[in-house]
Formats: structure tokens, C-alpha cells, sequence
């Protein structure tokens, strides 16, 4: 009798079969791809008599099997290795690129255990010989198959995870590299986390370097957006920063360069970065900075910390070839320190309902921080912020801090040119 491989599912449901499996999930969803029907029949049978609770679906050509495995999910494919349009382990390759979550076992004749070696080879779980199978050993081929395929899926992940986790390293080292004030008096502190948990690293990035001429450097900026690309168009702004900074270039023309590499590099059209420089010089007690659609820098000297008034201009990327960014020169105190930050320090939730930390905020918690180092003040400050946001604003954070004694820079307050 030839059955119709059009017609609905074959359904096993027995109470209990001779292995005592009563409801088990070990198989719930089985395809038979083979062209005759009494061989169909056979496995159909054998299924049955292995007790499994089980779905079957037969098809009879690897074009029918493509189309049901594309649209319905299988965990095993029982496959013959000749049908009408697939010969050999074509038909393993095929139902892998159509089923890649599903165990293969290949069904042979008696004169091809070498075709079912082969087929193992291309990616098969198993392979069965026609005529000489008994229930105890398909149901035993059938949770092996199954548990390598899992098993083989794991291992699959926890490869890729590796592989994103090494990724995100090198992304890291190059959105926070080591700052390079060898030369200096002053002292960096860095902090940089990522607003969600196992996610690529998104676009924030910082740096701070000395130059020959005993003037500090930093940058700190935030591309829109998280995601690779965001991420490697940040370490591109902050490689590009450094090689331009060494090289001598300075304020609206640092910013055009670093504007014109972005627009050059992004991916959207609609992409843009924010970003801060800050040019330090201890001999003359000084500072000049430049906004570029980012927050003014906070200062902080004799016990308060205090926002910075600085001239705004447009973030990079927002309307290309403008060149709207205007310096701001600051005198500095004898002792303090001066903080860049991005938006994922003050954009998060309060703990009271809907309310955001802000800036107000976030002096409030600089104000009431009892440690005084640097890097205590810092980890205490973050951790403040992220406990009172509760994971309900994910955003990415990065922050630098420079820090100066009365031994390595002059008094004087703070002016506006």
C-alpha cells in the first residue's frame, strides 16, 4: 500500500511501551525523509514499538522535507541517503542547512555501511542498516543522536562565546586604552561598563595623553547607538584622536578631522558622535575645552564638586562641514580634579518611579561620597547610581578623572574666554 506523504502526521501516543517510557519528551518530533513506502511503514512501526510519545512526518522527495523542516521544528530527521532528488551524504548536507538544530540519522541497505560512514563524516549524527533494526536499537540511536546534537549545539555556543568574549576584549582595549601621562603629575582614573549584560560593547569611549610640550590631552565621546559597529566606530574616533593629537593638531580643527572620519566611517547616515575635549596645561594653572553636543566636565576642589560653565557646540556627525565648537578656558584651583563622563551616569532612574538621577543628582551623591580617592570615590559613585536604576535604563558609561596637587599645578579660580 503506497501512503499519501501529503496526508496529516503520523501520531504515536501508546500508554506505556516495553521500555517504560511512558510520556516521555525524549522525541517529540520526528521527519522521515524516504521514497518507499513500505520502508516508511517499517519505521513507522518500529517508532511505535520503541514506546516513544511521538509526532512522525513523512516525506518521500529532500525538496518536500526542505519545505516541511523550513516551516515546522524536528528533532530528529530520519533520512535515506537515496531518493529521487538527493544521492549520497547531498541529502545530509541539505537537511542540515534546512534543520541545522536537528540530529540526522541516515538509513542505509546492507551492502553500504561504508555510505553511512560517510554520511557520520558529513555531519550526521548516526546511520542505521535497512532490515536490521529492533526497536531497542533505534530507540537507543535515537537519544544518542539527539543528546551529540545537543551536545554539539553547547559545545557550538559556548565557541561562539568565546569568540565574542575575545572580541569584546580587543574592543575594550581599544575604547579604553591605558592613558599616557608618564611624564605627568597628574593621575587618570578610568571606569567604562557596558549597559547590558553580555552585549557587544556599545560606542562610549576615553582617552588621555601628554605631549612633548607638557600639555594633558583627553577625550571622552559616545557614538549613538550600541552594537559592533558602534563600538569599532569609538575606537576609530579614539585612535584617531591620538595619532591627531601627537601630530599636533588642536581644537576646531581636531574636531573637523574627527568628524570628517566619522561621516567616512559610519554605517547610517543618522549617526553621530558627542564629544568633549579637554586640553590641560599645568605650567600656566589652565585648561581650554571644547563641546561638541557633549556635558560640560565637572570640577572638584575643596570638598564640592561643581559643573563646569563651558560654550556648547554641535556633536560630530550632526551636520557635517559646520564646524560650530567654540573653546572654553578654565583656571584652575591649586588641588582638585576634573571629571568627563557620558549621558549612561545621569540618564538612569532614581528609585522613585519614573524620575531621572540627572546632574542634580548626581553632585548629590558626589557631595555625600565619604571617600576621598579617586578611585574609591569613583566605584562608590557608580555603584550608587546603578543600584538606584535598578537595571530599568541600560546605557552604556564611561568616565575620566583627572586629578592634580598644589605640587604640580598653580592656584587661581576659573574664567570664560
Amino acid at each position: 500500500m503506497r501512503r499519501d506523504p501529503c496526508r496529516p502526521p503520523w501520531s504515536r501516543r501508546p500508554p506505556a511501551g516495553p521500555h517504560g517510557l511512558r510520556s516521555t519528551r525524549a522525541l517529540p518530533r520526528a521527519a522521515l525523509v524516504e521514497d518507499d513506502a513500505g520502508d516508511a511503514l517499517l519505521v513507522e512501526e518500529l517508532l511505535a514499538d520503541t514506546g516513544l510519545q511521538h509526532t512522525l512526518v513523512w516525506r518521500q522527495t529532500l525538496a518536500e522535507a526542505r519545505s516541511e523542516l523550513s516551516s515546522s521544528m524536528a528533532d530528529c530527521v530520519l533520512l535515506d541517503l537515496h531518493l529521487p532528488d538527493a544521492f549520497g551524504t547531498r541529502g545530509v548536507t541539505e537537511i542540515q542547512k534546512a534543520a541545522p538544530h536537528a540530529a540526522v540519522i541516515v538509513l542505509t541497505g546492507l551492502a553500504e555501511s561504508q555510505a553511512g560512514a560517510e554520511a557520520v563524516a558529513a555531519g550526521a549524527q548516526d546511520y542505521l542498516v535497512k532490515g536490521s533494526v529492533e526497536p531497542d536499537l533505534l530507540l537507543r540511536a535515537l537519544r544518542y543522536a539527539v543528546h551529540r546534537k545537543q551536545a554539539e549545539r553547547a559545545n557550538a555556543e559556548l565557541q561562539a562565546n568565546r569568540l565574542r568574549a575575545e572580541e569584546n576584549a580587543r574592543l575594550e582595549r581599544g575604547l579604553l586604552p591605558k592613558p599616557l601621562l608618564s611624564g605627568s603629575a597628574l593621575t587618570a582614573a578610568t571606569r567604562y561598563l557596558p549597559g547590558r549584560e553580555r552585549t557587544l560593547l556599545g560606542g562610549d569611549f576615553l582617552d588621555a595623553v601628554e605631549t612633548d610640550d607638557g600639555l594633558v590631552h583627553a577625550v571622552i565621546g559616545d557614538v549613538s547607538g550600541h552594537g559592533p559597529d558602534e563600538a569599532a566606530l569609538g575606537v576609530s574616533l579614539r585612535i584617531t584622536w591620538r595619532a591627531l593629537t601627537f601630530a599636533g593638531h588642536r581644537g576646531v580643527g581636531l574636531l573637523d578631522l574627527l568628524e570628517q572620519m566619522l561621516v567616512a566611517e559610519r554605517t547610517r547616515d543618522d549617526t553621530f558622535a558627542t564629544c568633549a575635549l579637554l586640553t590641560l596645561d599645568p605650567a600656566r594653572a589652565a585648561a581650554e575645552v571644547y563641546l561638541a553636543g557633549h556635558h560640560e566636565p565637572l570640577l572638584t576642589a575643596e570638598g564640592t564638586t561643581r559643573v563646569l560653565d563651558a560654550e556648547h557646540g554641535v556633536a560630530l556627525g550632526i551636520a557635517p562641514g559646520l564646524r560650530h565648537w567654540f573653546p572654553t578656558e578654565l583656571t584652575l584651583p591649586a588641588t582638585g580634579a576634573l571629571t568627563l563622563y557620558t549621558d549612561g551616569l545621569i540618564e538612569g532612574h532614581t528609585g522613585r518611579g519614573s524620575d531621572r538621577l540627572g546632574i542634580e543628582g548626581l553632585l548629590d551623591i558626589i557631595d555625600r561620597t565619604s571617600r576621598t580617592d579617586a578611585e574609591g570615590q569613583l566605584d562608590h559613585v557608580i555603584s550608587t547610581v546603578r543600584g538606584l536604576n535598578a537595571g530599568r535604563h541600560a546605557d552604556d558609561l564611561a568616565i575620566l578623572r583627572l586629578d592634580w596637587c598644589s605640587s604640580s599645578i598653580a592656584p587661581s579660580g576659573d574664567r570664560r574666554r
